[in-house]
């Protein structure tokens, strides 16, 4: 088994990490690592894409494979783009809630109306952490924030509902607690022709923990205590949404230009 050394040396950069002490985008790094390395894919055929936002600083610039940093909203597009390019490339997204879920949104909803061949990793830490803490899609009602003082008035995003119901082939949620699972999850994505989603609820300590008085590990306890594997708990799901077999974008496209005497 490989030990973290060897996936550190293999798969991090040595650099100077932007990341706040606490931070769970680290823990998502660690679980795509594992994923691709239990997967057997050569790092060489790994292209990961970003857009805006700290989720985005997990690939770029800390992942040691080709890396295309975007801009806002844009990460599945060009994402698509890369795919439709070089059908045997494994295209990997790292976008944040906002970044995916909000400017990024339309760009999410087709690419699973598509069922394009991407692994879309969405990080939910629950706001714009990057920029302030700033109110996101998925800031829970009530929940206080820079630019909601008083509570968010309007209703959380529930997005792997709204992926799956968009027609993606695998979408799933975990959370930085469940790092067995989480990568297990990530494995499976690689596997799945199609679009493949998976959220995950990543602490931000430094804009949501110290407003809520709670320290990174005190986060991760709390995602302990307030998920459940049972989809019919009163607690937040994690596992599997679906996991189907629908026709996939680039495999249709190329078949089309085969069909036409193309090459």
């Amino acid at each position: 088994m490989i030990t973290a050394e060897e996936i550190r040396e293999k798969y991090v950069r040595n650099h100077p990490s932007p990341f706040c002490p606490g931070c769970g985008g680290g823990m998502v790094l660690n679980a795509m690592s594992r994923a691709v390395e239990s997967a057997g894919i050569d790092k060489k055929d790994v292209v990961a894409v970003s857009g805006i936002g700290c989720a985005a600083w997990i690939p770029s610039p800390h992942w040691r494979v080709d890396t295309l940093h975007t801009t806002h909203g844009r990460a599945v597009a060009f994402a698509s783009g890369v795919k439709i390019a070089d059908r045997d490339l494994e295209v990997m997204v790292v976008s944040g809630d906002g970044d995916c879920a909000g400017i990024g949104g339309n760009h999410l909803l087709h690419g699973a109306r598509n069922n394009i061949d991407l692994n879309v990793i969405m990080v939910n830490n629950g706001l714009y952490a990057m920029t302030g803490g700033q109110v996101a899609p998925t800031t829970e009602h009530d929940e206080k924030t820079l630019t909601t003082p008083y509570g968010n008035p309007a209703s959380s995003f529930e997005v792997a509902e709204v992926v799956k119901a968009a027609g993606a082939s695998h979408v799933a949620r975990w959370t930085t607690y469940h790092m067995k699972e989480l990568v297990k999850e990530v494995e499976k994505a690689v596997d799945t022709k199609g679009f493949s989603f998976i959220e995950v609820l990543a602490q931000c300590p430094t804009r949501k923990g110290k407003k809520e008085g709670m320290t990174g590990i005190e986060m991760l306890e709390w995602y302990k205590e307030n998920t459940s594997k049972d989809q019919d708990s009163e607690k937040m799901y994690v596992g599997t949404f679906c996991d189907v077999e629908r026709p996939e974008l680039t495999e249709e496209i190329y078949r089309q230009i085969e069909r036409l005497g193309g090459e």
